[in-house]
């Protein structure tokens, strides 16, 4: 497998695998996400449709190369979001929100009890660790390495369809 093909793979894999983690802790594991565990799933849901475009130009290796370099870019971003929110969970240094989660959805009327009924989820207290390492934590080591990885076989020689 030459260096494209295989960026391009990490590229899609990444965001997938992390952002289905994600939502299985989240809809199997019962952990439910916070504001800033939110904004870590934005750049990996940028990411997908990026890298699924470099695989439909593979046949212009130059778009095909531009589109993953793109999608590891917004890998990197999450996973720079990541580690931002592993150090407020390890008190290292404060969050920019109240980090609570908001109801969304359901009659206007009810907001009153759909207010009170919303947990508060919040971003300064790790729910889950192994190891040490929050699911935060583990994003921003995994996004960010793959990132690196990515754009690593993109500067390599040999960028070939």
């Amino acid at each position: 497998m030459t260096k494209l093909p295989l960026a391009r793979t990490l590229a899609l894999l990444i965001p997938v695998v992390l952002l289905g983690g994600a939502y299985i802790s989240q809809y199997i594991g019962g952990l439910h996400p916070c504001d800033m565990c939110w904004w870590q799933r934005y750049p990996h849901m940028v990411a997908i449709p990026l890298a699924l475009l470099a695989f439909a130009t593979k046949e212009r290796p130059g778009t095909s190369a531009t589109f993953t370099t793109l999608a590891a870019i917004a890998i990197a971003i999450s996973g720079g979001i990541g580690l931002f929110h592993a150090g407020v969970e390890y008190g290292w240094w404060e969050g920019l929100t109240t980090c609570s989660t908001t109801p969304s959805g359901g009659n206007p009327a009810d907001i009153l009890n759909q207010i009170m009924a919303t947990p508060v989820i919040r971003c300064d207290v790790a729910p889950w660790t192994l190891l040490g390492i929050s699911l935060a934590g583990y994003n921003g080591i995994l996004s960010v390495s793959g990132a690196i990885a990515i754009l690593t076989l993109l500067a390599g020689k040999g960028r070939r369809a």
